[in-house]
């Protein structure tokens, strides 16, 4: 898979951060099987138990270095050293309804801990790349039913919205004052934020998710709880926002400016899936089980519209999701079933991701071409 996204990431020195959480270990074994020298920075315990990162035993093949975002004299110790031209900043404090019990904690990381890693960048040399990852709920909250352009206003409902949307200041901010793209030549460094749908997929063990509540319920023999069954989401499997991330971030290392702006990245359906729709989705795939609407308190926090308009990626990046809903459940639930037999996850991880680039190909999809 060396060829993939014109070859560019073999031999790289990346820096992940968050690696060892859900979305971070995947991008983290993707990269890993594109040949690059993969740097992960997160704190000490995985955020999950059991943790995705640990299943596929990625600690044994990449330099795991252990730390605080709010720890900015080691986060920017760790790139002095290791020297990356590319960073991928994913770590976060992702739950929604956790935001709301504790929003300090929640603005800590996921607005100051964005600055820290933009002031590591800024002081560090080698760093020629940035993608930071947010989320579709930047957006001020319309409950609009067409999906939400990167244009549009942001501002965020609860204070994981809003934490995010702080980051995308910051991003913007250090993005003109630092590294203006009309003087890249002069700096040699291009900043991008990726802004993805409800990510879903094998190895979520997460609190507080659909997906994870869902597929523990059915491991276990139990009904599924879901607490607003009609709430529409742009659900997405995880390889599908992880390819526009390493699509954005080849297109910043190759040709810098022009892609150094807010993107978008959701699923085939603009009209967005409900959460029963999904989860009767995963339910038909496992072949058995049954679910229940639950009333927890917090369930107001929630937006009940939420879409993303993904045109702009479409036609600048060429790029465009791989699965449609079914083989997206069907991938999910193949991989709680390695979980349940006890399988070697690495190596499970490994054969979705090229079941995934063997789908691109298919469908001739720009970044998986040779």
């Amino acid at each position: 898979m060396r060829n993939l996204f014109s070859n560019i990431y073999n031999g790289q020195t990346v820096l992940v951060t968050g690696h060892t959480g859900f979305k971070g270990s995947w991008l983290t074994t993707w990269l890993l099987e594109m040949g690059a020298n993969v740097i992960g920075y997160s704190l000490d315990q995985p955020p999950t138990n059991p943790s995705h990162f640990e299943l596929a035993h990625l600690g044994q093949h990449v330099t795991d270095v252990r730390g605080d975002l709010a720890d900015f004299a080691a986060l920017r110790a760790a790139m002095e050293t290791y020297q990356p031209a590319v960073v991928f900043h994913l770590a976060a404090q992702p739950i929604v309804l956790r935001s709301v019990s504790e929003p300090k904690l929640t603005f800590d990381v996921n607005a100051a801990g964005t600055v820290n890693v933009l002031e590591a960048v800024r002081t560090t040399s080698s760093v020629r790349a940035v993608v930071c990852i947010t989320t579709d709920k930047v957006y001020a909250d319309k409950e609009w039913l067409w999906g939400y352009r990167e244009n549009d206003e942001l501002g965020g409902f609860e204070p994981y919205g809003a934490s995010k949307a702080m980051a995308e200041l910051a991003i913007q901010s250090y993005r003109r004052i630092y590294f203006p793209p009309d003087k890249y030549p002069d700096h040699q460094v291009a900043i991008a934020s990726a802004r993805a749908g409800n990510v879903v997929g094998g190895g979520d063990f997460a609190p507080y998710r659909l997906v994870p509540d869902c597929m523990k319920a059915l491991l276990a023999g139990e009904t599924v709880p879901i607490r607003n069954p009609a709430s529409v989401r742009p659900w997405q499997h995880v390889l599908e926002p992880l390819s526009g991330y390493l699509l954005l971030g080849a297109k910043l290392l190759r040709e810098g400016a022009p892609y150094a702006e807010a993107w978008n990245f959701g699923p085939l359906d603009q009209t967005g899936v409900s959460t029963r729709q999904l989860v009767e989705e995963l339910i038909c795939h496992w072949g058995e089980g049954e679910w229940e609407h639950t009333h927890p308190n917090l369930a107001q926090v929630e937006t009940h519209y939420l879409r993303l308009n993904c045109e702009k990626a479409a036609r600048y990046l060429q790029w465009r999701p791989v699965y449609t809903l079914p083989e997206a459940a069907a991938e999910i639930t193949a991989w709680f079933r390695a979980f349940q037999a006890k399988e070697d996850m690495h190596e499970t991880c490994r054969q979705h991701i090229r079941a995934y680039v063997n789908r691109a190909k298919e469908l001739d999809i720009a970044w998986a071409r040779p």
